[in-house]
């Protein structure tokens, strides 16, 4: 592997790390030596990389560092280009349409055009069988998610009756025939998961909920694992 290649991947190594990451972890990594790893560091630190740490205590990137495309392995352009496609295929247009659009950047701003490579790839999603429903909703529900603001909708659950909730949208899964919203429900004092094709008269609120999202997303993971054995609570 040449020099410039390397510093690339270190590079990456780091960009992958939110948290201060040893040398010794970074060159088991690489498959370099520690005394590598603090050369190398100390060479990009002198290219103008914001790398903070030092040895014996870790290293990480601050955010905001632009780095020029780089080139894609075989095997990472074949999944983003299989994952892709599979958001084309199952997720609502808004998700489809900035699948295509990440695909096409990363085809022209990458070192060589890959557009031939990536119509070329012979990894296939699945085409959506029945429609899961919900899809009006969904573009609402994801952006709730993102700004971390409260909805208020019309929820009809399996038996057919309906009710009012008003609840903190954490997390959206997309299971093969349904989407489901896992949510802090005000109206039961829990999570709560709702189905997309059950959610009626969406009203996206400005007012943001309590706590922060991954708090609730912790919280809510831990009881998932605890109710494990019976199932997570229905709405």
């Amino acid at each position: 592997m040449s020099r410039t290649a390397r510093l690339f991947e270190l590079l990456d190594a780091l960009r992958a790390h939110r948290r201060p990451v040893t040398a010794a972890q970074l060159a088991e990594g690489l498959s370099v030596s520690v005394r590598t790893v603090y050369r190398d560091v100390q060479t990009l630190i002198g290219l103008g990389a914001p790398i903070d740490g030092g040895a014996g205590l870790g290293y990480v990137m601050r955010t905001g560092f632009f780095l020029p495309p780089l080139m894609f392995s075989e095997e990472e352009l074949e999944a983003l280009v299989l994952g892709a496609r599979w958001v084309r295929e199952q997720a609502d247009a808004g998700l489809a349409r900035a699948a295509e659009s990440a695909l096409s950047k990363i085809a022209t701003a990458s070192p060589r055009d890959l557009r031939e490579r990536i119509a070329e790839t012979g990894l296939w999603a699945p085409r959506r069988g029945a429609d899961a429903g919900g899809g009006a909703a969904l573009g609402a529900l994801r952006e709730a998610i993102r700004r971390e603001r409260k909805l208020r909708f019309r929820y009809v659950d399996a038996t057919g009756a309906a009710s009012e909730r008003q609840v903190w949208p954490i997390a959206l899964a997309f299971f093969e025939g349904v989407r489901v919203l896992a949510a802090w429900c005000e109206l039961r004092g829990d999570f709560r998961h709702f189905r997309a094709d059950r959610i009626g008269q969406l009203e996206p609120l400005s007012e943001p909920y309590p706590r922060p999202r991954r708090e609730l997303v912790t919280q809510w993971r831990t009881q998932l694992r605890q109710r494990a054995p019976r199932g997570p609570e229905g709405c």
